[in-house]
Formats: structure tokens, sequence, C-alpha cells
């Protein structure tokens, strides 16, 4: 036929159609498989290089910061192209802290002649560069063995973070709120012991007894245990530390974080060690005294300021402050001493200014007598209680090794029993 299609252009045509045919399906197919690719099933999502240095970088500044960042990984690779997918990081959060953790020369100025010479170079050693105070106390007489920083250890004071638990532990006991047993509910419906919420430092239960014991009896006890007055008599430089006329307000926490942080209170280490102390010797609050000369050392005598009713208190109270040593926040003490018992208790916070608090108080309960020793750290993010509580163990081993607690074992009976009779 002349104006027909020949059968060779015939042929093409059809050839022509179903490779467009076949090509249109491959795309359509093609195309569903980059779609279910796109949503695998696995949803674990690899930050790429930049992103995990990144986040490392949040995580170990001291700088103030709200990061959001996004993560990019590859999925599969489909036809020679990535599929990518994003996702969102969560947030972190620091603190910017513009004190050291770590300082030189820590003992100039230092007026030594009258301490105990083993007692202060173990705490010296125990303290290394460590920005801090180190204060070593004979319970059973209130006589300062050494005090290393003095500057710092008779400055103002600073916020007793959680060491303020054993007095507000040693209120609630007195008022009869509360024994080492009894269970006090927190949200999610479980609850704690005293001597779990002491080991492990726990906030909530400090919070909820603080609110239960209210300010007026907290400010009473408060004062009871020296906090708000000179802990020293006759200490050169020592300053009283402030506990506030009225409570915190709501909005800041109120009564429950003076109990649980010790907000709006400033607390000295002569004051910690003081209360300490008359836990150790079972009530007598002594004023501490520092000898300056070999002189008043030897002329040193005891001087009372108040006894506690607290004797009955202190095996409710001490369950918790050894569990903080053997299981709890003060464990680490136990990596470098373990041959005694030692009782005590951490504390960590901060001031908003660029400041981190560490706190330690404790004393060693051994068969030959006690001896009080409290640190006192501050700086910035190596700053912490459990660091306190590792020099403590340092200090103790020192003593350990220089035998002075078998030293000790025809004197400390004596002592007490001079003591008493102030």
């Amino acid at each position: 036929m002349k104006n027909g299609l020949s059968p060779s252009r015939v042929v093409f045509v059809l050839i022509s159609v179903m490779v467009f045919s076949l090509g249109a399906s491959a795309a359509s197919i093609s195309s569903h498989a980059v779609n279910r690719l796109a949503k695998p099933k696995s949803s674990s999502v690899t930050e790429n290089s930049r992103a995990q240095r990144h986040i490392s970088h949040v995580r170990h500044t001291g700088r103030l910061v709200r990061a959001s960042v996004r993560s990019t990984s590859v999925s599969r690779m489909t036809a020679g192209h990535a599929v990518v997918r994003r996702a969102r990081v969560r947030r972190y959060y620091g603190e910017r802290f513009s004190m050291s953790s770590f300082a030189q020369d820590q003992t100039l100025g230092d007026v030594a002649a009258g301490e105990d010479p083993v007692v202060r170079q173990a705490a010296i050693d125990a303290l290394g560069n460590m920005n801090g105070t180190v204060v070593a106390i004979d319970p059973a007489t209130g006589r300062i063995l050494a005090m290393v920083n003095q500057k710092l250890a008779l400055s103002a004071g600073a916020t007793p973070c959680s060491t303020i638990k054993v007095p507000v532990a040693l209120a609630a006991l007195s008022e009869n709120l509360i024994n080492k047993d009894t269970k006090v509910p927190l949200s999610g419906g479980w609850g704690l012991t005293l001597t779990e919420a002491l080991a492990h430092s726990n906030n909530a239960y400090f919070e909820a007894v603080g609110r239960k014991l209210g300010f007026e009896k907290y400010s009473y006890y408060a004062h009871q245990f020296g906090l708000g007055e000179l802990a020293g008599w006759n200490v050169r430089g020592e300053h009283r530390g402030t506990f506030p006329s009225e409570p915190l307000a709501e909005n800041l926490g109120g009564v429950g974080k003076m109990c649980s942080f010790g907000e709006s209170i400033s607390m000295t280490p002569l004051q910690l060690g003081a209360i300490v102390s008359a836990i150790a010797n079972g009530g007598t609050l002594f004023y501490l005294q520092h000898p300056e000369t070999p002189e008043e050392q030897l002329d040193f005598q005891p001087k009372v300021k108040r006894h506690l009713d607290i004797g009955p208190l202190v095996p409710q109270i001490s369950a918790g402050m050894a569990g903080a040593v053997q299981y709890g926040t003060a464990r680490s003490l136990r990596v470098n001493f373990s041959e005694e018992q030692v009782l005590g208790k951490t504390g960590t916070c901060s001031n908003n200014a660029g400041t981190r608090y560490g706190w330690f108080a404790s004393y060693a309960n051994t068969s030959v007598g006690r001896i009080v020793v409290v640190i006192f750290l501050e700086g910035g993010r190596p700053t912490f209680g459990p660091k306190a509580a590792e020099l403590a163990g340092h200090l103790y081993r020192n003593l350990y090794e220089h035998n002075f607690f078998s030293a000790r074992a025809a004197l400390t009976p004596a002592k007490a029993s001079t003591a008493a009779s102030q």
C-alpha cells in the first residue's frame, strides 16, 4: 500500500512503544524503592563526625550553653545517591566556672607552731594542689590539730550544700518526726529511710522532712548546733557565717530547699567541724581552740560551749553517715583507706557566680580514739563532694601509716575525762 506503513516501520513503532512502557514501569519501581528505603525500620541515628565533636564540646565546656544541633547520617545508597536522614539532638546545659580548682601556696600565712606536726603534714599531703582547706579536730577536747589554708578556713564560709542534711536529721530526730527506719513517702509512690537518704544524699527526702519540721524549729536547732555564731574560742580572724532570720521565699524553694541544700545559709569549716565533733563525742559542743605556740599546746584546756541532747540519736544518724562511706556518695574515700571505720557526709553545689563547692565532713571511729576531718574545696568542674572524700581518704591513710591512731591510745581517754569535767 502506497500510503500505509511498511512492515519494517510497523515493527520499529511496536518496539519503541514497548521500550517506553518498560522504562516508565522501571521508573515507577525505582521511585517506590527510594521511598521505601528512605524509611528504614531502624530508628537509630548516628551523628556525623562534626556533630559528635560539637556534642563532646558542649558536654565538657564550662560555658552556659543551650545547644540544639542537627545530626546527619547516610541511611542507604540507592542508584548511586545517598538517602539522607536528619534528626534533632537533645539539648545540653552546662555551667560557667570562673574559679580554678587548683592553687599554690595554700599554706602561706598559716600559724602552725602549736599544731600536731603529723596531722598537719598528712593534711598538706592530702590536699595537694587542690584549692581548699583542711581542718582536723580532736572531738574529745575541741582542739584543732591542724588547719591548712587558714585564710579560707576562717573566712565567712559558704553554702553548706548537702552537709546541712546532718543537722537537719538531728533536728527531725529530736522532734520525733522520724527515726532511722521511718520511710518518708516521695513522689512516684516510693520512699526512703533516713539511713538511705543520708547515704545517697537524697534531696527530695530532706525537702519533705524540712517542710514538716518548719522554719521555726529548724532555726532553733541550727543555732543550738552553732550555726550563725563563732565556733572557736579566741581564734584570730574567724567569721561567724550567717543563718537567716526568715525562711527562704517559697518561689525559691522555701524551707525545703534550706534543709536539702543549705540555701541562704553560710557555714564555715569550723562550724561544721564542731557539729561533727559533737556527734563523734556523744553530744558535747566544744569551743574549737587553735594553739598557736608549743606553750599554748601544753597549756591547752577544753572549753564547753553547750551540751546537746543528742546522745541517744547518734546511733541513728551514724548508720547513714557510715553508709555514705561504705556504699554512698563518699565511697571514693575507701579507694585510699579502709582499715578503720569512717563516717561522713558529702556536699556539692555552686553559688551561681562561677564557683562550685565541695564539702566532706567525717570522723574516724577507731578503737583508740576519734579524729574529725573537714575538707572544703572551691573551684570549677573538678571540685565536688566525692573529691573531698577522696582527699580525706588520703589523709586517713597518711595518719594510719604514721601510727597516729595507735600513738594516741594512752592520751585520748585522759583527754576525754578532762573534757567531761569542764
